[in-house]
């Protein structure tokens, strides 16, 4: 993971562990692209939009690290009501997270300034996700976010997966099957702070589209 194709990222992470935050000035940051992290098996594959600055960024492990308020631990208890991981929080590669089924990815590897990416590292990052997705093969994909879902639709048509014309607009709870040779697509507004704590997306908005999850995983076998 030494991908230096986006200068201005590049910049970006040095800049971030020169001013860390101040509650981890004595920790070590992972300062890299961040890998995808779950189950290699998984059935549901989660797609976000990128590292936080001192969450993934920081820990090395999407969606780790960026507080009790942050979009990990939201999107960790979550999937702790719905029995796909074994504790509802994500703070440290080394705290006994488990996800089961559940692969957690993202459309850019490395955290951006105002966690807003340009279109130009989106696209040079696309590779990754791809390449994740041919090798997992999930049954649904969850996208996180308008712009998660917009990219992971571009990723699947890279795999050969036949998109409906004109493409549906993103909203929470948007259902998409792409069979046959696609997977299931679902949306929800992306776990952030900004879209948590006004109350965008709450607790039981995201719990419903998991448990819409699972009711396809039980219906596709």
């Amino acid at each position: 993971m030494a991908c230096r194709a986006c200068p201005r990222l590049v910049a970006y992470r040095a800049e971030v562990v020169r001013r860390k935050a101040p509650a981890f000035r004595d920790q070590i940051y992972w300062s890299k692209p961040v890998p995808g992290f779950g189950d290699p098996q998984a059935w549901l594959f989660l797609v976000g939009l990128a590292p936080a600055a001192h969450g993934a960024n920081r820990t090395g492990r999407m969606f780790t690290g960026d507080g009790p308020r942050g979009a990990g631990d939201f999107l960790m208890a979550a999937l702790h009501r719905a029995g796909l991981a074994n504790q509802p929080f994500a703070r440290s590669p080394d705290d006994g997270l488990s996800l089961f089924g559940v692969f957690l990815s993202a459309i850019v590897r490395c955290a951006p300034p105002q966690n807003r990416p340009k279109p130009k590292e989106i696209k040079n990052c696309l590779p990754f996700l791809v390449e994740e997705l041919r090798l997992i093969r999930p049954k649904v994909i969850f996208c996180l976010g308008e712009l998660s879902f917009a990219w992971t639709l571009r990723a699947l048509a890279d795999l050969g997966a036949s998109l409906p014309r004109p493409k549906p607009k993103f909203h929470h709870g948007l259902t998409l099957d792409l069979r046959p040779g696609g997977p299931l697509v679902l949306a929800s507004c992306h776990p952030s702070r900004q879209n948590t704590q006004t109350g965008r997306l709450t607790p039981a908005m995201l719990d419903a589209v998991l448990a819409k999850a699972l009711e396809m995983k039980t219906l596709l076998g």
